[in-house]
């Protein structure tokens, strides 16, 4: 076995689920090896719910999900990697679990015994929200109507599971455990029968006139004391097995049971039969309700507006050890080395659990606190956002680095212009501000509402404790509370009962001051009030309790203000805002209209410096867009005059297929701004030469835009859906979409997207040079190592061709001596073996030469001539060797024949790279053509022409064997 680094060279981001197991990853572990990998990094593996595609549905935490594979095929698939020498990364979910159904156990337990179960505290939940019918009960918001049309119904059936002594309500695949302390109401039915049946002295009757007694006797499912929830624990389930034994013995007592279960199941043609049934599920830890409630009366926390995802208490010790046991098992046992930890700002306290996963996974392995161990987060940084120095992590999963990187194949001067094309097309102003605001504010209205009810009610005793705050009502606080969330400049602050840092407190006055202008209130001391809670001030020199009370609350409303971005920003105005679809990546800045060279080397490095194993990724399972889709939207950046006249005329030649829905025009002048961006993103590579696979793009633009526009809110939604326009939308992407010498559109459209697509190509290959060469430890998405045009999930999730990749992976290998492979690579871009060729050249060169690319120098060079501005080029250099990157940029321009690559003289004419002091007699092989480069001097300066770097290929990759 071959020993692999702690900290991952390279990774492979796989998706893991039914379709694709541990066996059908093992298979292709070879492959990435050879590719140059050196960690899988997978999806959430632990036991999910059933049929789940992406894994974050966890239903047990200490076992694998069977769907994916055994432990038997997990070893397997871990020994396969050790082989290689590579390691695994895994994918884990500290701050929500999958409820409903009948498979998660703690859940099951809390909605038997409220506040009693022993996992009441596991679960975020406000037992004691103001409205008196959820006292001491959880809110289940899934009845697919009104909860008296599904009961009248006998949709909602009491089920009796006599192997085991319970009684559950059930409603299609979910199962909602019975308080066991009221069997009595429905077991008191069988008495009298049974005494006539069996006779009154009869011993299985006495034992089951015994059972309704103990049952009755059981603590109540609100008493929390830890004697008393031990006793209900451990008798509920005496009490059970003893009923199931009865059972086993006597058949009598079960045909009882039975026939009282169908009393109060009720006939749907008398209403007043379910009356019974319904009193027992009043009687319960539980409020069965609409789907639909739960936007304003849930009482549980969960991930964003997902009534199915439950947040837990990671805070809670208890919790962390219950949920982490076989992950620091995987770790101990070096099977697993590494781990991305999905959405750490949904935690109460990230700090302390990062550092109790620390100490952890230290304990676990036996390793010194200083021997490294790779954790990365799933951190969303906006804007000039840091990741605080002292988190005990590597960095985050790359989003950062992406929007970056994407950034410098944007031209910035192009801002005004392609701005006014939009606004012209959609006839709107839209300010950015404005949109952010409304969107989140929409979110709290709509989807986040009953969050925003807790942090009220919670707010609100703090405010009645005191004199001075006292007159605050529940309705102003809240709106208070809304305007903060929806002016927050970043998506959380890391507030804690020992800590305020500089940072939060400037982002907690920025949001404040910017309610506080929006505000239409005469009083605005009410937001004074919530900025002093925020930051804690105002519990100083108070008693303990009132202390506890404001930061618990400064500590919650972290976790709400998260979402709310979340949803507000990336799942709603990232949908209505389409000036360049390719920059509404997650975690971008839509006041960035791209990066620049200075600012490009400056965040490397600053990330060398401060954390230099950080992930860089281009495209993640949660991108909006593909790197190569993204690759080619930016293009229109650079040639904003065609594209504001070709898109004027596309709109011309499309108005007669538009309808009106509600009068107005479907699809709308904004959704089809995005449609015309995306068909020129997302258009295969290849030709679509049949009808089935014409038909198959066909329906993935459908299934895209049908996405986009619920996200969006505006003209349907994921809740209201209007299937009119939805219909409209349809209807016009089929038409646009259908070939024929009718169709004007298209006919206009494919000379702008071959253009389009071949700019996208060298993007797309400088921007995959750069994630691997600049510092950080570069992640490959699955199947994007060849062109990969896809959309949102699920789009980017579909199968991979790994057969096809492997083929070709191979061809490359063999024909990797021959001089005339590079020149054919360039007659067939389209292909993506290419891009391929670029991944694997470069990650050979990382095995080669790890401490060059993992703690090398970074030196940015000085480029001057005609075309300096259309350069990047840097060096990273140890003691030992240096390596030379040059990629291009902003190219559309250059090419006048855009059918051929940006190569040779008369591209770059007299650029010229300026090396650092000490290169006077370096020389340089070009990992990609083999060819050796020697700079020249002149006037003291050692400089390489553009011309001779990228003279046969279109990036460059030198390798300088030592360094002066």
């Amino acid at each position: 076995m071959k020993r692999c680094s702690p900290i991952p060279r390279a990774t492979y981001r796989l998706q893991l689920n039914r379709d694709f197991t541990f066996t059908q990853a093992t298979a292709i572990v070879p492959y990435l090896a050879a590719l140059g990998i050196s960690h899988c990094y997978i999806s959430p593996c632990l036991k999910a719910r059933p049929g789940s595609m992406h894994g974050y549905d966890i239903v047990d935490h200490n076992s694998l999900n069977p769907e994916i594979g055994s432990p038997d095929d997990f070893d397997r698939f871990v020994g396969i990697l050790h082989e290689h020498g590579m390691g695994l990364i895994l994918d884990i979910v500290p701050n929500h679990m999958g409820v409903m159904g009948s498979d998660n156990a703690w859940w099951l337990d809390v909605l038997e015994n409220g506040e009693s179960s022993v996992h009441a505290s596991f679960f975020d939940i406000d037992w004691h929200p103001l409205k008196d019918e959820l006292y001491g009960k959880v809110l289940v918001p899934v009845l697919h109507d009104h909860y008296g049309v599904v009961l009248e119904a006998g949709e909602l059936k009491l089920v009796f599971r006599g192997e085991r002594g319970e009684f559950d309500i059930a409603y299609h695949d979910h199962r909602f455990p019975v308080d066991p302390r009221e069997y009595p109401r429905i077991l008191q039915h069988c008495q009298d029968k049974l005494a006539t049946k069996l006779g009154e002295q009869n011993p299985d009757l006495l034992e089951f006139q015994s059972l309704i007694t103990a049952f009755s006797h059981l603590p109540a499912r609100y008493e929390t004391s830890p004697e008393r929830v031990a006793e209900r624990n451990r008798d509920k389930e005496i009490n059970k097995r003893r009923l199931a034994e009865l059972c086993t013995r006597s058949p009598e007592i079960v045909d009882c049971i039975q026939a009282a279960v169908s009393l109060l199941n009720g006939t749907t043609a008398d209403p007043m039969s379910f009356e019974e049934l319904h009193e027992l599920i009043k009687a319960q830890a539980f409020r069965l309700a609409n789907w639909r409630v739960a936007s304003d009366d849930i009482n549980y926390r969960r991930f964003f507006d997902s009534n199915d995802l439950a947040g837990i208490c990671m805070e809670n010790e208890a919790v962390f050890e219950a949920t982490h046991r076989l992950v620091l098992r995987l770790m101990a046992e070096g099977k697993v080395n590494g781990l991305r930890i999905d959405h750490p700002d949904g935690l109460y306290d990230p700090r302390q659990y990062f550092d109790r996963l620390n100490r952890s996974i230290v304990e676990a392995t036996q390793t010194s606190g200083n021997e490294a161990h790779y954790v990365v987060i799933e951190k969303i940084l906006s804007g000039a956002e840091r990741l605080p120095d002292e988190w005990p992590v590597c960095g985050t999963t790359g989003y950062d680095f992406a929007n970056l990187v994407n950034g410098v194949f944007v031209d910035p001067a192009a801002a005004l212009p392609m701005d006014r094309t939009y606004r012209n097309f959609v006839d709107d102003e839209i300010d950015l501000d404005d949109l952010a605001y409304s969107c989140r504010i929409l979110i709290m209205q709509v989807a986040l509402a009953s969050e925003l009810n807790v942090l009220a009610n919670q707010l609100t005793r703090i405010a009645l404790s005191k004199r001075r705050t006292c007159d605050f009502t529940l309705n102003s606080l809240r709106d208070a509370l809304a305007e903060v969330v929806a002016c927050f400049p970043v998506y959380r602050t890391y507030v804690t009962a020992s800590e305020v840092s500089d940072k939060d407190v400037r982002y907690i006055r920025s949001a404040v001051a910017a309610a506080k202008w929006r505000s239409p209130a005469a009083d605005t001391s009410i937001f004074d009030f919530v900025s002093e809670v925020l930051l804690t001030s105002i519990a100083e020199g108070h008693d303990p309790a009132y202390r506890s009370a404001v930061t618990t609350f400064a500590m919650k409303f972290q976790q709400f203000s998260g979402p709310v971005m979340a949803k507000g920003l990336e799942d709603t105005a990232f949908y209505r805002y389409h000036r360049l679809v390719s920059l509404n990546e997650v975690g971008s800045d839509l006041h960035r209209f791209g990066t620049t060279a200075p600012e490009f080397h400056l965040a490397n490095q600053d990330r060398l410096r401060c954390w230099p194993h950080t992930m860089l990724t281009t495209s993640t399972h949660d991108s909006k867009r593909a790197e190569d889709v993204r690759a080619r939207i930016n293009a229109l950046s650079e040639l904003s005059g065609l594209w504001r006249i070709r898109v004027r005329e596309w709109k011309r030649f499309n108005r007669n297929h538009r309808r009106l829905v509600n009068g107005h025009p479907a699809p709308s002048p904004n959704d089809e701004y995005l449609l015309y961006q995306t068909l020129l993103g997302a258009w295969p590579s290849q030709e679509m030469n049949n009808s089935e696979d014409r038909n198959n793009f066909c329906e993935r633009i459908e299934n895209y835009m049908l996405k986009a526009i619920r996200e969006a809110k505006q003209n349907t939604s994921w809740i209201n859906r209007n299937t009119e326009y939805e219909a409209a939308v349809t209807s016009f992407v089929q038409t646009l979409l259908t070939p024929g010498p009718q169709n004007r559109f298209l006919n206009d459209f494919m000379p702008l997207q071959h253009r389009i697509a071949r700019v996208g190509v060298w993007n797309s290959l400088a921007q995959t040079l750069l994630k691997l060469t600049c510092p950080g430890v570069p992640d490959i998405y699955q199947g994007s190592e060849l062109w990969d045009f896809s959309l949102v999930d699920p789009d980017n999730r579909r199968p991979v061709d790994y057969a096809s990749r492997q083929e070709i992976f191979q061809n490359l290998s063999e024909s990797s001596n021959d001089k005339s492979m590079v020149g054919r690579l360039l007659e067939t871009p389209e292909s993506g073996r290419i891009k391929l060729y670029v991944i694997w050249k470069t990650l050979c060169l990382r095995r080669q030469r790890p401490s060059l690319f993992d703690e090398g120098e970074y030196l940015p060079l000085e480029i001057e001539g005609a075309k300096a501005d259309h350069v990047i080029a840097f060096v990273r250099r140890t003691e030992t060797g240096s390596a030379l990157i040059v990629v291009p940029r902003l190219i559309a321009g250059l090419l006048n024949d855009f059918d051929l690559p940006p190569i040779g003289p008369q591209i770059w004419e007299d650029t010229q790279l300026l090396l650092p002091a000490g290169y006077r007699s370096a020389k340089y092989q070009n990992a990609f053509t083999g060819e050796t480069i020697e700079p020249e001097t002149a006037d003291s300066n050692t400089k390489i022409a553009v011309s001779e770097i990228l003279e046969k290929f279109p990036v460059a990759l030198c390798l300088l064997e030592s360094s002066n």
